[in-house]
């Protein structure tokens, strides 16, 4: 039987269940691919380790006389990989968006291999210059696992639904302040708190930055706006906001208003514009997001035919987020003479974040004093914005915190209160008000 051999860079958390599976499943995946795959080689700066950690023979590792690999040595073995004509496929797991990393996924595409890839920081950042490389050189990138861990959204996309046309997207695609939020609202832990327990249990990393800021997420939405929609964007377009700044006020209002709060990748489109965001929504309880908890990731998409499609599983993990990059290998392997590389682009314009309509909800922090919310929803209403609810008014210690919930508005609305609010009583704000979208 003919043989499709594959490489792996990298043998941290993705890598290692990348090859456990390849080695415990050989026999099942050569039915599935119809052909024999064989794991050829592991670069690992640390290969006795990555061998025992993830129980792979240290034969299949490069360099396993040694502890420990230096950069240089690392580099020469991946330079023979790429100089073996018979290795057909190389996994990329070393992650990271350097010129280092781009120039390698390059140089395993210039080398006439397929790449594989859960790296979404590097593909959202230099999409259009790795797949046109790849298509120049007819190879083939495989990228399931770069969103969204386990969930097949990719495939999804790009098979499933090319019989349809995708109106919406909207999802839960960051385990980790996912895990945050529900630690937050369900047991009432602070942020701080919430955080610690997830780096104690290794849902967060020790720099747990794109976790919490929303860049992990944003990367996600940027590859889904490009299959979904065709539209070429760049990450630094997107509107991103992180979860950093939710407090146990926010979701007490939330729970008043029925709602949950979720840090939400949203997308849709409307005739010739793409409105899209990352940030912190209060999302209602009628709408399935909101029973996503813990580290679960969860899309949904809304299309034009086939109406409403919910995507739920594993957003990450060593096996799980193995699993996709193997479904990758078999596929390409089966397949790679019949798939297109490069998708198509349209001519869409993306939306400036503060022309995207969303109900909303205003929470102000104010002097306690009588008038206070008499000028708020003046002010807003005074923008040609319809008020849905005000929140019932907490008094603590000389302030006041309230909030305000709109029927569907621009964000440039909302600023435009907010400023008149500033204009007419500079002295009642003890905080910027705080605007969250309501997804229903």
């Amino acid at each position: 039987m003919e043989k499709f051999r594959v490489a792996i860079l990298g043998c941290g958390t993705v890598g290692g269940g990348v090859a456990k599976i390849l080695i415990e499943l050989k026999e099942d995946l050569k039915k599935k691919a119809g052909k024999e795959i064989e794991l050829a080689k592991i670069v690992d700066l640390f290969p006795l380790n990555s061998s025992k950690r993830h129980n792979i023979p240290l034969t299949y590792f490069a360099g396993n006389d040694k502890e420990e690999l230096t950069k240089d040595e690392a580099n020469l073995y991946i330079d023979e990989i790429l100089n073996d004509s018979t290795i057909d496929i190389v996994i990329e797991t070393i992650g990271g968006s350097s010129k280092y990393i781009l120039d390698l996924a390059l140089r395993i595409l210039k080398s006439k291999k397929h790449l594989v890839t859960a790296n979404k920081a590097l593909l959202a950042k230099y999409y259009n210059e790795i797949f046109t490389t790849a298509e120049e050189n007819k190879k083939i990138i495989g990228f399931e696992a770069s969103v969204c861990g386990a969930i097949p959204i990719i495939k999804g996309i790009k098979e499933c639904f090319t019989g349809d046309e995708i109106i919406s997207i909207s999802g839960i695609m960051n385990g980790t302040s996912n895990y945050i939020l529900t630690k937050m609202n369900e047991e009432g832990l602070s942020f701080e708190d919430a955080l610690k327990k997830a780096q104690e249990l290794g849902y967060a990393e020790a720099d747990p930055t794109l976790d919490i800021n929303g860049h992990d997420a944003g990367h996600k939405l940027s590859i889904l706006l490009r299959l979904a929609f065709g539209i070429d964007v760049k990450f630094e377009e997107l509107s991103i906001k992180g979860i950093d700044n939710i407090t146990k006020d926010d979701l007490d209002f939330a729970k008043e208003m029925d709602s949950t709060i979720k840090l939400i990748c949203y997308a849709k489109k409307d005739n010739h514009k793409i409105y899209a965001t990352v940030q912190p929504m209060m999302v209602k309880n009628s709408n399935f997001l909101s029973m996503i908890g813990g580290s679960t990731n969860a899309v949904k998409l809304q299309n034009r035919y086939s109406q409403e499609h919910i995507l739920i599983g594993k957003g990450a993990g060593s096996l799980e987020t193995g699993s996709a990059i193997v479904s990758d290998i078999v596929f390409i392997a089966r397949y790679e003479d019949k798939i297109l590389t490069k998708g198509h682009l349209n001519p869409l314009k993306l939306v400036n974040e503060l022309e995207i309509e969303f109900p909303y909800n205003i929470i102000f922090e104010t002097e306690d004093k009588p008038g206070i919310t008499g000028l708020t929803t003046t002010a807003i209403g005074n923008q040609g914005i319809n008020i849905d609810t005000v929140g019932h008014n907490r008094h603590n210690y000389k302030k006041a915190i309230f909030s305000i919930a709109t029927m569907p508005c621009k964000l440039s609305q909302i600023n435009n209160a907010i400023k008149e609010i500033k204009e007419k009583r500079p002295d009642i704000l003890l905080k910027e008000p705080k605007v969250i979208p309501i997804l229903y």
